[in-house]
């Protein structure tokens, strides 16, 4: 057996002490600075504490603030994810330290991303899944990004002895968009060509948006899925409009689906809906795995039809992290969790399970519209039957309250409903807006139903809509 010493000798390695060996052993993060001690003074929150505070206490600050933070599940402006198994919440935790991007160190991590890519274009009918190229981001609003970028390269390519010293790329869309195409536009200096709203058309007009086009069009998006209202846009009618317009000019004008909500949806409920790859005019999709997708924030997926629709220059290829990497994002780094958690739910719920879980949100968004509609206050402009989502504003004959008012009601009950005006041109109507999600329940649409009746006797004794800015008025949340 070994003879052991009463002392170290292996400690003295390049020139240190046992003593500092341990010193430096032992994580900063492990220890308590001075645990005996009281709090004198609470730390600052605008700058650096001058010293460390023992863990509990950091957490117990921390913990308390947040506890001012509204209850993610009452929120019904958001259609992020705000519940998952509880198994799914253990797998994150333990891939929160993996970088998704460093595919070389996690090689499982980076398959169970291919895979999700894989069965998403099998879900949106690819001509050929397993050559379909796509990537995860983190979220739909990045998705956009790349998905535009992609757009205008191969527009570039097309036009590049007019671009760019004569010609301007312009991207034909509804006003209706999220505001991440705002975005693509303002930052890429893409020309934003919008179809506003008419009278009880909430979103895209495809013939109007084909009269947008041009030369110089780089592609139109739809929306299958409104956040104003939860309507879907006629991806169908849009592409025979485009087709149309080729036949006449020879203008091959490409669409891309952004299907942040509806793409997770559509394919389990409204299997005879044709949005998707199945039209081949339809050059890439995007979702959200964090909304109807059913992961916890924050992750997207951006599918092209083939590797030809994405422009090889906008892959980027790295070497320093190990192997050769592939990558076309605007962030780097990023956590593995959510990815692997998107695979986790794929795998666990299946087409019936996602079904069934969508089904049940579409029920009890039309019941609960149904039953807003009945109340006899409020006027529907949706019912719930396409995402589970829908919008209503006050009857024409209420005069002494407005969407506004039963909004910060609602809110005082811990109900967060946004109320927004519509954009051009229906500046005039104001609407609230329901997000039902995974979590949100039939009883706690009693819930809000029961609340709501209770707070509108007193909303029709107001002799007329609170003043407020509104510019001020409660956020429109996508």
């Amino acid at each position: 057996m070994p003879l052991h010493r009463g002392r170290d000798e292996s400690a003295k390695v390049s020139g240190k002490s046992g003593a500092e060996l341990s010193r430096l052993s032992l994580n900063p993060f492990y220890g308590e600075a001075d645990p005996v001690s009281g709090m004198t003074s609470a730390p600052p929150t605008h700058r650096l504490p001058d010293g460390p505070i023992p863990p509990a206490t950091a957490y117990q600050l921390v913990h308390d603030e947040l506890m001012l933070d509204g209850n993610s599940r009452l929120n019904l402006a958001t259609f992020v994810t705000t519940w998952m198994e509880p198994q799914a919440a253990v797998l994150m935790a333990e891939c929160q330290d993996k970088n998704v991007i460093d595919k070389d160190e996690y090689p499982r991590t980076a398959e169970l991303e291919r895979r999700c890519v894989v069965m998403l274009a099998d879900l949106w009918n690819a001509p050929d899944p397993s050559a379909t190229i796509g990537c995860s981001t983190t979220g739909s609003s990045e998705a956009c990004m790349l998905a535009g970028m992609a757009l205008k390269r191969r527009w570039a390519k097309r036009n590049a002895g007019r671009y760019p010293a004569t010609a301007r790329p312009n991207l034909v869309m509804g006003i209706n968009v999220q505001v991440c195409w705002d975005k693509f536009c303002a930052f890429w200096e893409v020309e934003m060509r919008q179809v506003p709203m008419e009278g009880d058309r909430f979103h895209i007009d495809p013939q109007a948006a084909a009269d947008l086009c041009d030369e110089n069009t780089i592609g139109v998006v739809a929306i299958l899925g409104s956040t104003f209202d939860g309507s879907y846009e006629p991806v169908a009618e849009l592409c025979a409009a485009l087709d149309d317009l080729q036949e006449r000019t020879g203008l091959d004008v490409p669409v891309h689906v952004d299907g942040a909500s509806g793409a997770m949806v559509a394919p389990f409920l409204d299997k005879d809906l044709v949005w998707d790859f199945r039209l081949p005019r339809v050059s890439s999709i995007n979702t959200s795995g964090h909304k109807y997708g059913l992961v916890y924030p924050g992750v997207g997926w951006a599918l092209w039809r083939t590797p030809a629709e994405l422009p090889e220059e906008l892959v980027f290829r790295v070497n320093y992290l190990g192997g050769d990497m592939p990558t076309f994002a605007l962030n780097f780094s990023r956590p593995g969790a959510q990815v692997v958690a998107q695979y986790y739910t794929l795998l666990r719920l299946g087409r019936e399970g996602y079904r069934a879980v969508q089904q049940t949100a579409r029920d009890i968004a039309c019941r609960l519209s149904e039953r807003i509609g009945a109340l006899g206050d409020f006027r529907l402009i949706t019912r719930g039957d396409q995402l589970p989502v829908f919008a209503f504003t006050t009857a024409p004959d209420v005069t002494n309250f407005d969407v506004f008012d039963v909004s910060r009601r609602l809110r005082e009950q811990g109900w967060l409903v946004p109320a927004y005006a519509f954009p051009a041109n229906r500046q005039d109507l104001s609407v609230l807006r329901i997000v039902c999600r995974n979590g949100f329940s039939a009883d706690l649409a009693e819930l809000l139903v029961s609340d709501l009746e209770q707070l509108l006797p007193e909303l029709r004794r107001q002799q007329h809509p609170l003043d407020r800015d509104r510019s001020a008025a409660t956020a429109f949340h996508h």
